[in-house]
């Protein structure tokens, strides 16, 4: 039997009673996991499946090409923020973003580390942590941008340059995306409330050049929203 570490990414109930789990694991990168009777009505642990848990999966051995099966899970590691909605709010968003550009992601520590600083970032109340997240991303995966002189972002090359090359990336929110990426701890940069909105549309502006089929999140309109 094979024990993993991981973060759940997203759950879809399967039939009655199971369910069918996305998964970036400490061991294994991304994994579909099937979970059975999770949904029945003595089972206490359905508690434990919200987005961006790190959980412990007893995984079954698999047999032909089927989805691996749990035969037990344990909670490693919940988040403290069950009463806040606007932290709520970023872990949806960023499950839901995790799930989508993971999914054919290998084992990768990197990544697996950069989720847990992001969620104690966030249990601390940094509210613009999602975006920095995001940066943080690009640079583990190896496509952010490159820091030359010029006070303008090109999105589809990655390079400042001193003229303006998109109509999201003005001085002001192209001065963040270098702030960031020049500094020690992306965590430390301040994004001032009034741009991040306009921040958020930059960086998917950017994951849409850069990250293969990337889509923006279903979750968008309701993050836009509880920050506006």
């Amino acid at each position: 039997m094979n024990s993993q570490n991981g973060f759940l990414l997203s759950f879809i109930k399967y039939g009655e009673n199971d369910a069918v789990l996305h998964c970036f694991t400490e061991e294994d990168g991304f994994q579909t996991y099937f979970l059975k009777g999770i949904y029945s009505k003595k089972n206490k642990k359905k508690a434990l499946l919200q987005p961006l848990n790190k959980l412990n999966f007893c995984i079954n051995p698999t047999k032909g090409n089927g989805i691996s099966s749990i035969s037990k899970f344990e909670l490693m590691k919940g988040h403290d923020i069950d009463s806040d909605i606007k932290a709520n709010t970023v872990i949806f968003f960023i499950s839901d973003f995790l799930n989508q550009i993971l999914k054919y992601e290998n084992k990768n520590p990197n990544i697996f580390l950069s989720i847990e600083r992001f969620i104690n970032e966030l249990e601390s109340k940094n509210y613009q942590s999602h975006l920095l997240f995001l940066l943080v991303i690009l640079k583990v995966q190896g496509v952010a941008p490159l820091i030359r002189e010029g006070n303008f972002l090109d999105p589809e090359t990655g390079t400042f340059s001193s003229n303006p090359c998109h109509q999201l990336f003005s001085e002001e929110i192209s001065m963040i995306w270098k702030t960031a990426l020049s500094a020690e701890d992306f965590y430390a940069t301040k994004i001032h409330s009034s741009l991040r909105k306009d921040f958020l549309d930059s960086l998917l502006v950017y994951y849409h050049y850069h990250i293969t089929d990337f889509r923006n999140p279903i979750s968008l309109e309701v993050i836009q929203q509880i920050f506006e």
